[in-house]
């Protein structure tokens, strides 16, 4: 299979910039299986979709502001990316540090306070930022990542001076110091952070949104409840990796960024009970990362784990029966797991959504997906 079968033309003024308000005002493409037309709809029509016996799964990730503007001892600027935590702490991280040829292990950078909203970056005029908060180089690995250590000066055995926990010193300086990390595809304009992250987001830990869950409003999740459906929730670390472009040439190479997530047993029942033959229902996950956690954790047997699950064209789906999610970048992993949930029709979808002007990527509009046309395969119980 050829990465140029994920090639489409995506114009730029496709590309949504501001996200919509209210959230559940978006747009949502409704795709009734290869027999039937699309139909258009609104985020707050999505109640309508559900009933009793379904189950609506949605990602509680928050993102993490893990870019820090930084200043080397000699005064020059820089920048820190933190990627994902080490040794399950927030004090050392995976991170791309710039510039990197002019560091070296062992160097101390100390944070900088933004005056604008737009995020860092390597020349604006960044105020001082904490005298004792810092970023230490622990080592390279010649590849452009580094590991980092998030230190409070004069933090000894796990404590800071003023006796707080150094784990939670850290994740609070970084809380206040640093910034949304956007998709490369978005410009430079200040927004609300907010609007980044999910009305039902509760666990700091992702660098990057879960972004069909930006659209659902509590109003609108109170209403699949009332229609007789169940929200239940898991947590999938969204990595930057979700913005990678694909590479190789066979899709079947690329190699998959690994993502972790836990999921809840109670929340795995009630998952489990919606393929019940007695009460039969469906999966909606609301979300690829919801999707990538839910079929990783059907395969591995693991409710809490780190998957590098690639779903492509042929794969099986165990768990989930339609997604809702935006619409994804060309010759993307994502556009791939679409193509494999609902084959190739995706491309009528997308050719309709883009003659009809709906508004694509994260801050964009969303499609829901139903692939109940094809046969079911049964659900497992991870032991």
């Amino acid at each position: 299979m050829r990465l140029s079968e994920f090639e489409y033309q995506l114009p730029v003024e496709a590309i949504a910039q501001e996200p919509v308000e209210p959230r559940d005002a978006a747009r949502l493409l409704i795709d009734r299986g290869p027999d039937r037309p699309p139909e258009h709809s609104r985020v707050a029509g999505l109640p309508a979709e559900v009933g009793p016996g379904d189950v609506v799964v949605v990602n509680t990730t928050r993102v993490r502001p893990a870019r820090l503007a930084v200043r080397r001892a000699t005064g020059g600027a820089g920048e820190v990316l933190l990627l994902s935590p080490l040794d399950g702490s927030t004090i050392r991280w995976e991170a791309l540090v710039r510039p990197s040829a002019k560091l070296k292990p062992g160097d101390v950078l100390r944070p900088q306070v933004r005056t604008d909203a737009a995020g860092p970056d390597t020349g604006g005029p960044d105020a001082a930022g904490p005298d004792d908060f810092h970023v230490r180089l622990e080592a390279y690995d010649g590849e452009g990542r580094w590991v980092v250590e998030l230190g409070i000066d004069g933090a000894a055995d796990g404590r800071t001076l003023d006796g707080r926990n150094l784990d939670d010193a850290a994740d609070a300086a970084l809380e206040e110091y640093g910034v949304m990390p956007l998709p490369p595809y978005l410009d430079d304009r200040p927004r609300d952070p907010e609007r980044y992250q999910t009305v039902f987001a509760d666990r700091p830990g992702s660098a990057a949104a879960p972004t069909a869950g930006l659209h659902l409003t509590r109003e609108v999740l109170d209403a699949v409840v009332e229609a007789g459906a169940q929200v239940v929730s898991v947590d999938l670390e969204v990595g930057l990796g979700t913005f990678r472009p694909m590479t190789a040439d066979r899709v079947e190479d690329h190699a998959m960024h690994g993502e972790r997530y836990r999921i809840a047993p109670d929340a795995w029942a009630a998952i489990r009970a919606a393929h019940d033959p007695a009460t039969p229902g469906s999966v909606l996950a609301v979300g690829t990362t919801t999707l990538r956690a839910l079929e990783s954790a059907a395969r591995s047997g693991d409710l809490a784990a780190t998957t590098k699950l690639f779903l492509h064209r042929g794969a099986e789906f165990l768990v989930v029966d339609r997604l809702m999610t935006n619409f994804h970048l060309p010759r993307s992993s994502l556009l791939v797991l679409i193509d494999a949930f609902i084959g190739p029709r995706w491309r009528q979808l997308y050719d309709r959504a883009l003659a009809e002007g709906y508004r694509f990527l994260s801050f964009g509009d969303a499609t829901l997906l139903d692939r109940r046309s094809q046969p079911l395969d049964p659900l497992e119980d991870p032991r």
